[in-house]
């Protein structure tokens, strides 16, 4: 059996992704493959978004690394869109008018909407799911150290990391985020979950949350206020960039720019963070010891993974799986098409959720000896298909 030799020091960081977050499944069914009988390798575990029911259901059973593991292929695996939002003609068809009649004539007639979709079939879908009374017994018996579940807020116009965990973890305040102890619940996640105009915001004490990756500038800091000095991170996204037209383009739709900012706010956030964490290894470095101790900063290792294919690629070869409401929906916004951003974000069917994890599997199959090294092995640090700085 290997030891894990940075036990209580390795985080898993889950950004967001919507229907993308079966992705990271692939992956965490590679480390578990891996991992042998290791046990859990992630003390620390964080997660926004997709990310956040991911990490979820992986902390709940952190005392039973491999079971938590297929618990996620599972619940991705058997995922529909109908298990997430309403997707009947009627209850897409009513949002519709809703958000056109209160454009038209203003609140004073119908009332503002709430969303563009109905996601309360997601509730009783993670109410008769998970296991979240597992955090306990995964924080008492030393197999987590804590959870983190971000989420923004609407009126403090922060990002608010819930957490979870072991005695002597203090909250936290800096700009525009803060730490908060927390019995991580159904509404947490979903919160953390609520894309901008997509899905509903959830009301958690007297202010309502939406989707945790809106405010949070500084992606990685929950980890490592939890005590975290190791990173693995499984993003969503590949980092080839897309080339510029040669000729004129027509002008975005709302559709594109939608899908265009739920890229940046999962994506983009992310890899700033962690150039800035690369660029305070690299000073770090080029200090004397006596200056490192007196820095307040503290050296960060990482290892990235990303997927190898452009998973609107993989979306496109999908879509028409997605219910024929919905894509009324995205047709009416212009998000159907072209680069499929938005689309890849809302396919919760189990055929694309599946070519997903057996993409992040092969992905994490691939990044064997890596992973190895990082997590049980000597090596400082690591970087799979990281972002240059």
């Amino acid at each position: 059996m290997r030891t894990n030799t940075n036990k209580g020091s390795t985080a898993l960081i889950l950004p967001g992704g919507g229907a993308r977050g079966a992705y990271q499944v692939g992956v965490l069914k590679a480390v578990k493959d891996i991992a042998g009988d290791a046990g859990n390798p992630f003390p620390i575990i964080c997660g926004t978004s997709a990310g956040a029911i991911n990490a979820a259901v992986l902390a709940s059973h952190a005392h039973e690394f491999g079971i938590g593991v297929d618990k996620l292929e599972q619940f991705w695996s058997t995922m529909q869109c109908s298990r997430v939002y309403r997707t009947d003609i009627w209850s897409v068809f009513k949002s519709a008018v809703q958000w056109a009649l209160s454009m038209s004539f203003g609140a004073s007639l119908v009332g503002f909407p709430k969303s563009l979709l109905d996601n309360e079939p997601l509730r009783g879908f993670l109410e008769e799911t998970l296991q979240l009374e597992g955090l306990d017994t995964a924080i008492d018996s030393g197999s987590l150290r804590g959870l983190t579940i971000t989420a923004a807020g609407y009126s403090c116009a922060s990002a608010i990391s819930f957490y979870q965990g072991q005695a002597g973890i203090e909250p936290w305040s800096r700009v525009r985020r803060h730490g908060r102890p927390a019995k991580i619940s159904v509404d947490h996640l979903l919160a953390s979950a609520a894309l901008p105009f997509l899905f509903p915001a959830v009301l958690i004490g007297s202010e309502y949350f939406g989707d945790g990756g809106i405010r949070m500038l500084a992606p990685l800091s929950p980890a490592i206020h939890l005590g975290a000095d190791r990173l693995l991170v499984i993003t969503t996204r590949d980092e080839k960039p897309d080339p510029s037209p040669e000729n004129l383009v027509p002008y975005p739709t709302p559709g594109e720019i939608g899908g265009y900012l739920l890229d940046t706010i999962f994506m983009d956030t992310l890899n700033s963070d962690l150039n800035r964490m690369n660029r305070i290894n690299r000073m770090l470095a080029l200090m004397p010891e006596d200056l490192q101790a007196t820095s307040g900063l503290k050296r960060m290792d990482s290892l990235v993974i990303r997927p190898s294919r452009d998973l609107r690629d993989v979306t496109q070869e999908h879509a028409s799986e997605i219910p024929w409401a919905v894509r009324m929906l995205l047709r009416a916004l212009g998000g159907w098409g072209k680069d499929w951003r938005m689309a890849s974000y809302l396919l919760f069917e189990s055929s694309y959720c599946k070519e997903l994890i057996s993409l992040g599997y092969q992905d994490g199959l691939n990044a064997k000896q890596d992973l190895l090294d990082f997590l049980w092995g000597n090596k400082g640090s690591g970087s799979i298909n990281q972002a240059d700085d």
